[in-house]
């Protein structure tokens, strides 16, 4: 079989198109590197679903936070601290019997014990949870000059959130928020290996490369494609939200710029 030929095969075989039956041995590159990119496919949906959906939730979690309004902030406060206290392994786990056991009193629960709906759930709360507590550090790091400014102009209430501190507070959360983005799309990884089983083998990228390393027992092919794969995504990632940096610091001076850096998470 051609190169080109599994690759129309097995490109989408992750979304349950193409080709149903994996291959059973002689084991080529191209089939290695066709399998676990298609796989990449759902860890880039639960990653950018669960950022953009997160961004929200984080924004409201931060402000909450900062309230000193206590039925703002103590559902803040300890939404963030359940999140970010427990293993997100163990919130795969706990996510998917819950919903099992929902899905068992009502019908409306079936979608939620699928990896699509009900990991995506759970890591938009994780992220939420991290990016939030990121959010408010930011709010409470708002130089105080800025919001005297904004009070000399006549800005008050909603109007002078949007326009000084929401802005203000994304600068200078926002070389943070994206090592946490970066992170939140390593951590798909973890969607299939925990707890949502994956369905006529619809895995994601390490499912596939964990595939390729029981068959041929060689690790040393599959999981540096898996790795590579995953460096190509964060550099796209980095680029992403370097334009999004510079669009919030285009104000500064050239030389006050912050810059981002890549700080990767060493424990979770």
């Amino acid at each position: 079989m051609s190169c080109l030929q599994t690759i129309q095969d097995y490109a989408l075989r992750s979304m349950g198109i193409g080709e149903r039956l994996l291959p059973r041995d002689n084991f080529t590159l191209c089939e290695q590197f066709t399998l676990i990119g298609s796989g990449m496919l759902w860890n880039i949906y639960f990653g950018t679903l669960a950022l953009i959906s997160g961004f929200f939730l984080a924004t409201a979690l931060g402000v909450g936070k900062a309230s000193p309004n206590p039925l703002l902030r103590k559902p803040s406060e300890w939404f963030i601290f359940i999140f970010r206290g427990s293993p997100l392994f163990i919130q795969f786990f706990f996510g998917y019997f819950l919903f099992l056991t929902l899905k068992q009193q009502s019908a409306i629960f079936d979608p939620f014990s699928a990896a699509w709906l009900g990991a995506l759930v759970v890591l938009f709360c994780n992220t939420a949870a991290y990016s939030g507590e990121i959010f408010y550090g930011a709010l409470q790091s708002v130089p105080k000059g800025d919001i005297e400014a904004a009070d000399a102009y006549g800005l008050s209430g909603w109007k002078r959130f949007r326009r000084v501190i929401w802005p203000t507070m994304l600068r200078l959360a926002w070389p943070a928020y994206t090592n946490e983005a970066i992170f939140l799309f390593h951590a798909t990884t973890l969607v299939f290996f925990s707890g949502f089983p994956a369905v006529q083998q619809k895995g994601d990228a390490l499912y596939y490369a964990s595939y390729f390393a029981d068959k041929t027992f060689n690790p040393f092919i599959p999981y540096p494609i898996l790795a590579g794969y995953f460096i190509l995504l964060t550099l796209v990632i980095i680029g992403l939200f370097g334009v999004f940096n510079a669009r919030l610091n285009r104000h500064l001076p050239q030389d006050t710029r912050q810059k981002l850096r890549l700080r990767p998470n060493l424990i979770r």
